[in-house]
């Protein structure tokens, strides 16, 4: 049967449709071993081959056929059936990450925003269980900062006036600090700081109007808020607890064709870096 033929499967009722290739990644599985007509569990029945198995979990399978990774949906919680389906088809490199199953389930990721409201001004201190995702988060926010006349501070938005970029506080790699709002510098002038949250291109002074940003920000990166508490009352501190679900990175393999061999793939396991 030739590579770029299309093969049709009926898995327990269920019908796909694929190419050979992609059935003969692991020449040594019963599902390439079918297309050879020598495994007598697959019938062939009106042009389609026939498998008496779950139907529902093939999706997966030929998922990782495909593409050889394992990328399950949050919700998933069959590792222990899609292992046997996987040890069914012969495909031992898949139940090995199957096995696995600590790295392929989400993990709950919390992150905590502090806000306080002192005078004229705003601070915001952001801590997160997941450094990169703050550290993503603090790429996106801007402080600016320059002189304000006593007349024009105020404002809840910029002026035309030159503002100056400033770094963001970071005391650790799970956290940043940073502030909004005016404070008194001599004369009639006031130093003012404005902050931008990227891809929202204005510059806000305003600490109620850049936590209603923030929490958008949030809620449209799919955390969503559990539970806003008084934390210090005397100082007006508030907090804002978040949550949400993060994928874990994919778990994959690679096949390699060793010279002289007779086409067994040989899979070697690996895990998709990303950060903790």
């Amino acid at each position: 049967m030739s590579n770029q033929e299309v093969v049709v499967l009926s898995v327990g009722g269920v019908r796909y449709v694929t190419r050979a290739s992609t059935l003969q990644q692991f020449p040594e599985s019963r599902l390439a071993r079918m297309l050879n007509r020598d495994d007598w569990e697959f019938k062939l029945v009106n042009g389609e081959f026939f498998v008496d198995r779950d139907g529902a979990l093939f999706s997966y399978i030929l998922d990782f056929l495909r593409t050889l990774q394992v990328s399950l949906p949050t919700d998933f919680s069959d590792y222990q059936r899609l292992r046997r389906e996987a040890e069914f088809y012969g495909l031992h490199p898949l139940a090995d990450l199957l096995s696995q199953e600590h790295l392929l389930k989400p993990r709950l990721e919390i992150l905590e925003v502090r806000f306080s409201l002192q005078e004229m001004q705003a601070f915001f201190r952001v801590f997160g269980s997941c450094s990169t995702t703050v550290e993503a988060l603090a790429e996106q926010i801007t402080v600016f900062t320059g002189q304000q006349s006593g007349q024009s501070w105020s404002s809840p938005f910029a002026s035309q006036k030159t503002l100056v970029p400033i770094p963001l506080e970071r005391p650790s790699h799970h956290d940043m600090v940073f502030q909004c709002g005016t404070e008194y510098s001599a004369g009639d002038q006031f130093v003012a700081r404005y902050v931008s949250i990227k891809p929202d291109n204005r510059k806000l002074i305003n600490g109620t109007n850049v936590l209603g940003l923030l929490f958008d920000t949030l809620l449209k990166d799919g955390f969503r808020l559990i539970s806003a508490r008084t934390v210090a009352s005397e100082e007006k501190v508030e907090c804002y607890s978040f949550e949400r679900m993060k994928r874990p990175a994919g778990l994959t393999v690679t096949v390699n064709q060793t010279p002289g061999s007779t086409g067994v793939a040989q899979a070697r396991r690996g895990q998709m870096q990303k950060g903790k």
